[in-house]
């Protein structure tokens, strides 16, 4: 819940400005549903995508509040995050709400960015990679395999979500193996890490065989500190 419609739009401004190399990366900002019209303006012909932050599963109805896939698609968005850990524990999103959500974003052609991530006390009792693979199955339930390989998970503990302590990356390396390894599909499938990610540790992440890219916060809400995480990406997907 971050940036008005003025804030996004000169976001995407000072973004142009820096003129990141996105030769070798993908890129996608995630503005608040208010403000996803005039950025995708904003944006125009630029390779960096448009995502939205979440959605609903239906199309229209008495859902008051809810925003629905179509609506996405109408203001030119690409992507879309679901399941992120602050909306199961803020909203009551569910495993089998986010599989529904994930029916419907593949159905009008969204490509969906699954989160999944275990608490601080499933870490500690070692219980990550059951959480994150039963998270993962729940999901994508009833996908068919080549839809699999069109989503995207992303690996989020959460107890590093904004907390400034990331994972190792040989951790969340071995985490996302078991992701992969979690249903067919998915070995294709592209995996991010997310969990305090910044400009300094983004190469060592993405270094990671398992490891295709991140979900970024808080570093990415200023554009100088997006584009060093972009060149930081970019330099070690090049190496």
């Amino acid at each position: 819940m971050h940036k008005t419609i003025g804030d996004a739009t000169a976001f995407v401004r000072e973004l142009y400005a820096l003129d990141p190399d996105l030769s070798h990366v993908d890129a996608v900002i995630f503005p608040p549903f208010t403000a996803l019209a005039a950025v995708r303006a904003a944006l125009g012909p630029s390779a960096i995508g448009l995502g939205a932050q979440t959605m609903w599963y239906a199309d229209s109805g008495a859902y008051t509040g809810a925003i629905s896939p179509t609506m996405l698609v109408d203001c030119g968005v690409s992507w879309v995050l679901l399941g992120h850990s602050e909306c199961r524990a803020m909203a009551g999103e569910t495993d089998a709400g986010v599989n529904r959500k994930v029916h419907a974003a593949l159905q009008h052609g969204l490509t969906p960015i699954v989160a999944v991530g275990e608490t601080a006390e499933e870490h500690a009792a070692g219980l990550a990679h059951t959480r994150i693979i039963a998270q993962t199955q729940a999901a994508l339930a009833g996908v068919d395999v080549l839809e699999v390989a069109r989503c995207v998970i992303a690996y989020e503990p959460i107890w590093a979500i904004g907390s400034g302590v990331s994972d190792t990356p040989e951790s969340a390396n071995d985490a996302m193996g078991a992701i992969r390894a979690a249903m067919t599909g998915l070995a294709d499938a592209r995996i991010l890490y997310g969990g305090s990610v910044k400009a300094d540790n983004i190469g060592a992440f993405v270094a990671q065989r398992n490891i295709d890219g991140a979900l970024v916060g808080g570093a990415s809400l200023d554009p100088r500190s997006f584009c060093a995480l972009v060149a930081n990406a970019s330099a070690e997907m090049v190496r």
